[in-house]
C-alpha cells in the first residue's frame, strides 16, 4: 500500500504541477480512479487514494495536491472532457450537480461554511487541460472574480449575454439560473443549447459555475462560458477563476 500511495502521489503531483499544459502522461487521473479508487472501494470499502467513490452515480472525488481546498470530481467511466458527446445525451449524468452536492468537502478543508457565491466549479477546454479524463475543479472563487460578478449582477439575466468585463483577462458570457442545486440544470447542455455554435465545438469552450443569490433573493447560480482564442493567448482555462492558494471568502452569514 505504501508503494501504491507513492505512485499515486507522484502522479498527482505531476498532474498538478503541469500548470494547465499538456502533461507527459495525460492518463494519470484515469488510472488513479479506475485502477485504484474504484477497485479499492469495491474490495475494501475504502476508496483510497480518493476521498469518495459513488458507484451508483458513477463518479469519484479526489483531493488535488494543488491548493488547500481544491477537489476534483472525476467520472468512473471513460469520458475525455468537455467535448465528449456523452455529456449531451438526454440521460447524461449531471456531473456539475454532483460536484455542487459535494461542496462540503471543500468547506471542510477551508474550515468553515463558505457562502454559496464564493464556491465555484470549473472545467477547462480541450486546449487548457492536462488530462484526458473529464474532471471538474471544485474550489473557492478568486476574490477579484467574485467582486466583478457582484458588481455586474444586474447585467446577468436568464438568457446568455456577454459579461461587460473580462475575468482573469478573458471574455465570458453569463447566464443566471434559479435553484438551490443543479438538479434541473445541466451546464453542459445549457451551453450547447444556448450559445450559437457551441454544440459543434464544445472542445473550445470552458465552463464555470458559481453559486449565487438572485435578484429576487432566491438561491441560484451564475454560469459562465468562455471560448478559446489562441491568437489572443486564451486557451479557455476557466479554472483560472478559482483561488487554489487561499479561500478569501468570509464565513457564511457574515
Amino acid at each position: 500500500m505504501a508503494w501504491t500511495r507513492a505512485v499515486v502521489l507522484a502522479g498527482a503531483i505531476f498532474f498538478a504541477a503541469s500548470g494547465g499544459q499538456a502533461a507527459a502522461d495525460p492518463d494519470v487521473l484515469w488510472r488513479i480512479v479506475n485502477d485504484q479508487c474504484v477497485p479499492h472501494q469495491r474490495i475494501t470499502g475504502d476508496p483510497d487514494p480518493c476521498t469518495l467513490v459513488n458507484d451508483d452515480r458513477g463518479y469519484a472525488l479526489l483531493k488535488d495536491i494543488d491548493g488547500a481546498a481544491q477537489y476534483l470530481l472525476i467520472p468512473t467511466v471513460r469520458i475525455s472532457g468537455i467535448e465528449s458527446p456523452e455529456l449531451l445525451a438526454p440521460d447524461a449524468t449531471n456531473y456539475f450537480a454532483a460536484a455542487w452536492q459535494a461542496r462540503s468537502f471543500v468547506e471542510d478543508r477551508v474550515g468553515r461554511t463558505v457562502p454559496r457565491d464564493w464556491l465555484s466549479l470549473a472545467i477547462n477546454s480541450e486546449f487548457a487541460r492536462s488530462q484526458n479524463q473529464l474532471h471538474i475543479h471544485m474550489d473557492c472563487l478568486r476574490a477579484d472574480v467574485h467582486d466583478a460578478l457582484t458588481a455586474h449582477a444586474a447585467d446577468i439575466g436568464p438568457t446568455w449575454a456577454p459579461l461587460p468585463v473580462s475575468l482573469v483577462g478573458g471574455p465570458y458570457s453569463a447566464i443566471a439560473v434559479a435553484g438551490e442545486d443543479l438538479g434541473a440544470v445541466n451546464p453542459f447542455q445549457l451551453l450547447a443549447d444556448g450559445i450559437p455554435g457551441a454544440r459543434a465545438d464544445m472542445g473550445r469552450r470552458t465552463l464555470v459555475v458559481v453559486g449565487a443569490t438572485l435578484s429576487d433573493g432566491q438561491p441560484g447560480f451564475i454560469v459562465l462560458a468562455g471560448l478559446v482564442d489562441l491568437a489572443a493567448g486564451d486557451t479557455g482555462g476557466g479554472e483560472a477563476t478559482q483561488d487554489h492558494r487561499v479561500c478569501a471568502a468570509p464565513a457564511a452569514g457574515k
